[in-house]
């Protein structure tokens, strides 16, 4: 039967992919798409407001709101891909890039060099604008600080080191690369879309050309290496910077 579904093994897929047509495995066509991707910003935005609503309206402890208002949106930015790559393809270890080799992580580790340079750069010129340039993150840990102490500054670190740069890598340089590759849109303005996309999602405006520049960076990895692990040992190196610094009480430096 004819269809017009791009085959598994479309330009641009992942290494993953690649590897297993390359070792003839026999792939279903993932059915999977842009669709998707606006399903999952969706109801990531939805659900970060309607648990933020709830936890707000029950009087939750600021700690409470903080922890679980950041994290809530996971459910559907990593979620979503996680099921529907099981559902409608091969599964997200395939159809996303899931891989991380020695190779990927060097090539990781270097991006995240060049993004935080970059960032950096950004950073000081976006300051001449905005002499008062900071992040929520940095405010969330002055308040998770005062009133959850140590503890919870650790998590909300560990959050913000680890499980953001998996998450957000997952959806944006996993899900959304993946589908618009899949498209038939090239490479270079698959990684200036999600790199846009990804910037403005943050809902930061002041921020918006910090974030840019690591976004064009994580796309140029995930395109080169073929793997969303090596993106995502890039966006860890971007975010340490400022995790640990938000750990010893010095302003945050992340871009």
């Amino acid at each position: 039967m004819p269809t017009n579904r791009a085959p598994a093994d479309y330009p641009g897929c992942p290494a993953t992919v690649t590897e297993a047509v390359a070792s003839g495995a026999v792939l279903r066509d993932p059915r999977w798409g842009l669709w998707d991707v606006l399903i999952g910003m969706i109801g990531a935005v939805v659900l970060a407001f309607a648990v933020g609503f709830a936890l707000f309206a029950t009087d939750a402890p600021l700690v409470a709101q903080i922890l679980i208002g950041t994290t809530a949106p996971w459910l559907m930015l990593a979620g979503w891909p996680l099921l529907i790559t099981r559902l409608r393809g091969n599964g997200p270890r395939m159809d996303l890039g899931l891989r991380l080799s020695w190779s990927d992580t060097a090539w990781g580790l270097g991006g995240g060099l060049v993004a935080l340079i970059l960032a950096g750069v950004a950073a000081v010129i976006t300051q001449i604008v905005f002499p008062d340039l900071t992040s929520a993150a940095a405010d969330a840990a002055a308040d998770l600080e005062a009133e959850g102490g140590r503890p919870s500054l650790v998590i909300f670190a560990i959050i913000v080191m680890i499980g953001a740069p998996m998450v957000e890598e997952l959806f944006f340089r996993g899900l959304f690369f993946a589908s618009l590759r899949k498209r038939g849109v090239g490479s270079v303005l698959t990684i200036l879309l999600t790199a846009v996309v990804f910037a403005g999602f943050h809902l930061e405006p002041t921020r918006f050309l910090v974030l840019l520049p690591s976004g064009l960076v994580l796309g140029w990895v995930r395109w080169r290496t073929g793997s969303t692990g090596a993106s995502m040992v890039s966006h860890g190196l971007v975010n340490a910077p400022g995790a640990l610094a938000l750990l010893v009480g010095l302003p945050d430096v992340s871009p």
